[in-house]
């Protein structure tokens, strides 16, 4: 259908949804790996309690949220993670975990059928530069996790963290992991944060080759990823990011962490009362500052401007768009956002 000019206009910049979509659930920060590209392994930390987990979840779902992203750190660190994730899926949630594979072979039993977006970090098809990356001998672990998660009928993605000196690996990787096992890959472009030595940005060149093979069967990539690289990060007079109305951030000692973990401003103690807490005036005023804090000049942080994209029709909605639909497609994990409204 044909829509004029003028209504099209009115749409840009509309948004969509104006609840969180997404929770980054930390169930701890600690980390059996040591990679170079990240600091969370060096912070002192607890592990969530199921009781906590149960309270927040059901406030999560009162307040909006569809997906929980079982983090950390390294999730499968934690002794009751299987809990956690039939927990979330009992309630209605999409679950997603990430795991360096360590310990997958020794808890794929337990969380089978669990988690409907399974992430196997995999930085290069090498071993000596995978390990060297990660800081601890793991490549050994994905290529067994990849063996026992599809022996018990999982579908992990390959996920894939693209820096400079890894990008001319992507096909490697493609050809030896992903398509001979039929799984996604997924490219996952390298983010400046704090103090941390990521090896900086990406080169026009390498964010162009991205954008090629974003585009091939079987590897997502979020195209609003390179867009925003491309436009030089989130400009705060006119900011992309909505970390804090889209997302809920919840760190390992029970706190509604704003406006995102990354940036860790303020912390508030939940106490069993995430609901209210998250509605009161001191997190929407810190939630009123999204994007526009002078630390947000410049961002590119994926965790927080992948749900950004999904609820405001900007450019980088239309960027995303074909890969989001692309990726639910070929997991599968439409059907569990249609339930979901449903419930």
């Amino acid at each position: 259908m044909f829509f004029p000019l003028p209504p099209l206009l009115y749409l840009y910049h509309m948004r969509l949804v104006r609840h969180p979509v997404l929770c980054n659930y930390y169930v701890t920060y600690r980390c059996n790996a040591s990679c170079s590209f990240c600091d969370i392994w060096e912070r002192p930390s607890p592990y969530v309690t199921p009781e906590q987990v149960k309270q927040n979840l059901e406030q999560l779902r009162k307040l909006g949220v569809r997906v929980i992203d079982f983090t950390g750190g390294e999730p499968l660190l934690h002794r009751q993670i299987d809990e956690l994730l039939r927990l979330a899926k009992s309630i209605g949630f999409i679950t997603t975990l990430t795991t360096n594979g360590l310990l997958y072979p020794k808890w794929a039993q337990r969380l089978r059928g669990l988690v409907d977006m399974l992430h196997f970090s995999l930085d290069s098809p090498h071993k000596e530069e995978h390990d060297t990356s990660r800081g601890v001998a793991c490549y050994d672990f994905v290529v067994e996790s990849i063996k026992v998660a599809k022996s018990l009928g999982e579908r992990p993605d390959i996920l894939f963290t693209v820096m400079e000196s890894n990008v001319h690996q992507i096909g490697e990787v493609y050809d030896k992991f992903s398509r001979p096992n039929g799984l996604v890959l997924i490219l996952n472009p390298i983010f400046n944060y704090n103090q941390v030595a990521t090896g900086g940005g990406l080169s026009a060149q390498s964010l162009q080759a991205l954008k090629r093979w974003g585009r091939k069967p079987g590897v997502y990539l979020n195209e609003g990823f390179v867009g925003l690289r491309q436009d030089g990060g989130n400009k705060v007079e006119d900011p992309v990011c909505l970390a804090g109305s889209t997302t809920v951030v919840i760190s390992p000692e029970n706190k509604l962490v704003l406006p995102c973990y990354h940036l860790g401003l303020q912390e508030f103690p939940i106490e069993g009362a995430l609901y209210a807490l998250y509605r009161s005036e001191a997190v929407q005023e810190l939630i009123a500052q999204e994007g526009r804090l002078p630390q947000c000049q410049g961002c590119t942080i994926n965790c927080y401007m992948q749900p950004s994209f999904a609820v405001k029709v900007n450019k980088y909605f239309w960027q995303a768009l074909p890969s989001t639909l692309k990726y639910n497609l070929m997991k599968g994990t439409w059907k569990g956002l249609f339930r979901q409204k449903a419930l």
